[in-house]
């Protein structure tokens, strides 16, 4: 494939290799990636932690040691807009590279604004999903992403036919407000004291805490034991909360 596209993208040669060394590999360790890309451990080492910032791979610790993995090519689309055209027939192509198989993590931690954007819209496209449900957040929260990527995001979530119910607090009472004349949505309100600086989104058997600090960080839980915990405290604060 022609990789000056991705260089266009921001991304140098070294990146590129990782990043699609991993997208051949799946999931792997730093042993694994070194022989693939044939290029120094320090080279490497830098490259995975440059791709992680731009949310571009992501990680869990297994057996105490660190086990890589690609972003899916999708999220490309949504990482820079404004060179969209230039990127649309990209992921496909990519797609083709990425194994089939992939070790099934339970829990990943995704760094950045972008990667937690990603975080989001994997929500929204899990598989066979019937609701939508969070808690938590607030002013702050709202400021980080913004007005209008929530409404671009709320837009989606209902493009997939996902009803949803969720709890804000009194500091987001105006965007709350809009986003529940939506279809399919149900919003609810607790006083400004539960503003918080994360929000917490289950859906199916997944949970997402997303962390809106500094540069901002997410937790992905796939455990439906963990989900089944969350969605009983959301269904308690459900009940506090008011119109």
């Amino acid at each position: 494939m022609d990789i000056e596209i991705l260089e266009n993208l921001g991304l140098t040669q070294s990146e590129i290799k990782v990043y699609l060394g991993l997208l051949d590999l799946g999931s792997s360790k730093v042993g694994l990636i070194l022989a693939k890309t044939d290029l120094q451990s320090s080279v490497v080492h830098r490259a995975l932690n440059s791709l992680i910032k731009k949310g571009l791979v992501n990680y869990i610790i297994e057996n105490h040691s660190k086990l890589y993995d690609a972003t899916d090519p999708d999220y490309f689309i949504q990482y820079i807009d404004d060179k969209k055209n230039k990127f649309i027939d990209i992921p496909p192509e990519l797609k083709k590279r990425q194994l089939r198989k992939k070790a099934e993590a339970k829990a990943t931690i995704y760094f950045g604004r972008q990667a937690m954007k990603e975080v989001y819209y994997k929500m929204i496209n899990i598989p066979d999903a019937k609701e939508y449900i969070t808690f938590g957040g607030g002013s702050d929260c709202n400021q980080y992403m913004g007005d209008p990527w929530w409404r671009i995001f709320f837009r989606k979530k209902n493009a997939n036919n996902l009803k949803s119910r969720q709890v804000f607090d009194e500091t987001v009472r105006s965007i709350g407000e809009e986003l529940r004349k939506l279809p399919l949505t149900q919003i609810k309100f607790l006083p400004k004291e539960f503003a918080q600086f994360q929000e917490t989104v289950i859906v199916g058997d997944c949970v997402a805490i997303n962390v809106f600090v500094n540069e901002g960080y997410s937790f992905f839980i796939k455990d439906v034991e963990v989900a089944k915990g969350y969605r009983k405290y959301f269904e308690l604060l459900w009940k506090m909360a008011k119109k």
